[in-house]
């Protein structure tokens, strides 16, 4: 038996973070990536990455691996409800101390200007958390290149049972992560790891309520190198 926890995000800032590179177009994505969302909700509790490193880079197996050994798992968010807003950022050269510098190793776009795609306030998501134990979650949370402020709530919980067979998972899933078959599914474009949609798989499942069903038995797997 698995602790299944739905929960609902709703944005009190814009939220952006750089899904796609479209020359000096910086486009946030509709769906929330899992690490990005394991980081924000479990950091304090269970990660407890530094204030201060290093490195820019994130150790994921490290740092997810600590939610594998406490029986915990969140999977991505899809968009419930979302708007979008366009913004235009310039900096100013500041040539007493810097070279002039009007053009990027990109090519022939300036590098100090650029516009965002943000998701826009009020915007709100679902995600799922399932767990061995009632996970205690934080009320709000930071996400994005902006530590933007979101609402989190949980919506219902069910103790559920995994089942095996054929079913096409209700919810994105990120596809290291699912144990058992994926047959057919459409691809999310998005870094680190692309995640997936509409996926049909052959294996473990909770049904969550009538005909919701979702994989069972993920795990936070890493490609190696990761």
């Amino acid at each position: 038996m698995m602790w299944v926890t739905q929960c609902r995000l709703t944005l009190h800032d814009s939220l952006f973070y750089a899904t796609r590179e479209m020359g000096t177009l910086y486009e946030t994505g509709r769906f929330l990536h899992n690490y990005a969302l394991s980081y924000a909700l479990f950091n304090q509790q269970l990660i407890r990455v530094p204030y201060f490193t290093d490195s820019y880079r994130p150790d994921y197996p490290k740092d997810l691996g600590k939610l594998n050994e406490a029986g915990v798992y969140v999977t991505p968010a899809r968009p419930l409800e979302t708007d979008y807003l366009l913004t235009t950022w310039k900096m100013a050269q500041v040539t007493y101390y810097r070279k002039s510098e009007p053009f990027g190793a990109r090519g022939n776009f300036p590098e100090n200007f650029g516009r965002a795609k943000e998701i826009a306030p009020e915007s709100t998501f679902e995600f799922f958390v399932i767990s061995e134990k009632l996970a205690e979650l934080p009320r709000w949370i930071r996400m994005g290149k902006w530590a933007s402020k979101i609402l989190v709530e949980e919506i219902s919980r069910v103790q559920a049972t995994a089942r095996e067979g054929a079913y096409i998972s209700a919810i994105p899933v990120n596809p290291l992560d699912v144990q058992g078959e994926l047959i057919t599914f459409d691809v999310i474009s998005m870094p680190p790891i692309s995640l997936i949609n509409h996926a049909q798989v052959n294996g473990m499942f909770h049904e969550v309520k009538k005909d919701f069903k979702i994989p069972a038995q993920m795990r936070y797997t890493f490609p190696e190198g990761a």
